[in-house]
């Protein structure tokens, strides 16, 4: 099954692309970032994270959508604009009928790592040995992408 895993942002929105065959074997199709620029209004970066989402939902015809579920944040300056890249997203998955599921960082790292503090070289190394990969995923906005998507891959079964 095709599933993809999203990490919200509005300047970066990272993206990962998993196939599960079964809850230990589980394969890379793409992974990347949608980056929008900071100095456009948010409604037209808004637009670009939609368009270039279903852009990706139309090619890769993903089964499921899992995202990182926003519950506390530090400051209301970026709060606020996560949070709108993140109505977008599930719009999206809404849109495009994939069921779409959510999951906290302390969730994605102890289902990817099995200790829910791991840092980030910790949950990139995990990414890295659970999809076979030969080198690390970058950007982090990717990599989280993809741990989400294990996260959600791990969860079906």
């Amino acid at each position: 099954m095709l599933i993809i895993g999203i990490d919200p942002g509005i300047a970066t929105t990272g993206f990962g692309l998993i196939n599960v065959k079964d809850k230990r074997r589980f394969s890379c199709v793409d992974y990347g970032c949608i980056i929008t620029k900071s100095n456009s209004p948010t409604e037209v970066r808004l637009k670009k994270l939609y368009e270039e989402l279903n852009q990706l939902i139309r090619k890769y015809k993903p089964k499921k959508m899992f995202v990182e579920k926003i519950f506390f944040f530090k400051n209301l300056k970026s709060f606020v604009p996560v949070s709108e890249a993140k109505g977008v997203i599930l719009l999206s998955a809404a849109f495009n009928e994939i069921p779409l599921s959510e999951f906290t960082p302390l969730e994605v790292k102890m289902a990817v790592t099995g200790y829910g503090k791991a840092d980030k070289k910790q949950v990139q190394r995990a990414v890295k040995l659970t999809l076979g990969l030969k080198k690390s995923i970058s950007p982090d906005d990717a990599a989280d992408a993809l741990a989400i998507a294990i996260c959600g891959g791990l969860d079906n079964f």
